[in-house]
């Protein structure tokens, strides 16, 4: 599968049809656990800052691109055709093609939250629910996470959606992938919020044209402004060096 690199970091040239298929190949394949790391701009920046994240991201088996200055990057180097793989379109794309044919775990979200979205997906696409957790915000406790994979492994689903953002969600994929037999972990960030309403999602013209940092931002400042800010201004600053090959990100 083709692969480009921003800051260093692996993301794989692919579209959503593509993400799809492989996970039904994971699916129907069984064995190995795999995770899918939906990543935009923070991620990347995440994994450029701290080393241990970026052995996390290099250890996914599907990184793709949700955020636009990925997509950027991707035809940038050469993928002209690429497409951002938004986690919210992405986890809707795949219920509507597959309807029943799987079982779904939803883990993350505020109290209520996976609750409330798997309802609304059964009711929408008829998916059939294996479970659904909401975590405290806090990190889980030894215990707890005894309990939590138990709970996830002893209704085997075929897809365990999570919903925690980045990077922590990603760290969550990654210390409980050889702790549940499920063939499929998504991380999809704040689809579990926008399909439930919880959040607004910025409009179709801003996210296709690069603009919903900026929605985002003005909805929730006290919450995202050192994402977009901070983190966006060291995007920029460093994939301006690796394009005018200033720098060299391994």
């Amino acid at each position: 599968m083709p692969v480009f690199r921003v800051l260093g970091v692996p993301v794989n040239a692919i579209q959503i049809p593509g993400v799809i298929a492989t996970m039904e190949d994971w699916i129907r394949n069984k064995g190995d656990t795999h995770f899918v790391a939906v990543t935009g701009m923070h991620g990347v920046v995440e994994a450029h800052r701290h080393p241990p994240f970026k052995n996390i991201l290099n250890s996914a088996d599907l990184v793709v691109p949700d955020g636009m200055p990925l997509v950027w990057m991707g035809r940038w180097h050469g993928f002209i055709m690429q497409r951002r793989v938004y986690g919210p379109e992405l986890m809707e794309t795949f219920f509507r093609q597959t309807g029943n044919r799987y079982s779904h775990f939803f883990y993350g979200g505020a109290k209520g939250v996976a609750d409330a979205l798997a309802r609304k997906m059964q009711t929408q696409y008829g998916i059939r629910i294996a479970g659904t957790l909401s975590p405290p915000f806090r990190n889980l406790t030894t215990t707890e996470e005894l309990e939590v994979a138990g709970r996830i492994q002893s209704v085997a689903p075929d897809v365990l959606w999570v919903g925690l953002s980045t990077p922590k969600q990603e760290k969550w994929m990654w210390a409980f992938h050889d702790k549940v037999r499920v063939p499929v972990m998504a991380g999809v960030g704040a689809a579990f919020d926008f399909h439930t309403g919880r959040v607004r999602q910025a409009p179709v013209w801003m996210r296709e044209h690069g603009l919903e940092w900026f929605f985002r931002l003005v909805s929730e400042p006290r919450r995202l402004w050192r994402r977009y800010l901070v983190y966006g201004s060291q995007f920029i600053w460093n994939v301006n060096l690796e394009i005018l090959k200033l720098r060299k990100f391994n």
